[in-house]
């Protein structure tokens, strides 16, 4: 499989002559969403946040290729069917196990972070792709029954701190750790919480690597 890094959580994965899309938000530049779903035949959305769904430029996309298969929490499912009633969209929750050409995919979770108490809970699913790369959305939930070789890591977030991030990569106990949810910090914030990972994974057995926009790597 080969995994590709977009901006902030968006990223894709081909396996096989098929490929899935997982978060294209709208922090990505104008033409990359385009970009990371061409010949793509599955896309993955973890929750409605429009960082990590961008209705405003993703709906148009969908319209495009009815074709495309799209799995989501029930909120988004129903925002992309009201918008596209022709579109393949599956609401889907924790706990289950997706079988289509290419990839088995199971989900996990069930919700969002929390933010704040005063903020309301919303559906988040983390979505584990052939038993080897584990994407968890806006959440640190530890996929249970399985150790996913390969983890995306939300290195940086409202709902979050380095303590967190830190014990999350231990929790998983993965060989490699990618970062993603990095679109809202500097390069030298970047740079500080990537070397604290770095340090405290590799005690645990977990080597991280930064990855680039645009940048693949072999799974």
């Amino acid at each position: 499989m080969k995994l590709t890094k977009y901006t902030h959580s968006c990223v894709r994965v081909d396996n096989e002559g098929h490929a899935l899309v997982i978060d294209p938000g709208n922090f990505a530049p104008e033409g990359e969403h385009a970009a990371a779903l061409e010949g793509a035949e599955y896309l993955l959305i973890t929750h409605a946040h429009p960082d990590h769904f961008d209705a405003e430029r993703v709906l148009p996309l969908i319209a495009q290729r009815p074709e495309l298969r799209i799995w989501a929490p029930g909120a988004v499912a129903q925002v992309i069917t009201d918008a596209v009633p022709e579109a393949q969209v599956t609401a889907v929750e924790a706990d289950s196990v997706l079988n289509i050409p290419g990839f088995e995919i199971k989900t996990f979770g069930g919700q969002h972070a929390l933010i704040h108490p005063l903020i309301p809970m919303l559906a988040n699913i983390g979505y584990l792709i052939n038993g080897t790369v584990y994407h968890p959305g806006d959440s640190l939930v530890v996929p249970h029954g399985v150790k996913a070789p390969v983890v995306l890591v939300p290195i940086h977030a409202p709902w979050g701190k380095i303590q967190e991030v830190i014990d999350f990569v231990i929790a998983v106990g993965a060989e490699r750790v990618h970062p993603i949810h990095n679109g809202m910090i500097n390069e030298r914030g970047t740079a500080i919480i990537e070397n604290l990972v770095t340090l405290f994974g590799a005690k645990y057995g977990s080597a991280f690597e930064h990855l680039d926009i645009g940048q693949s790597v072999e799974l």
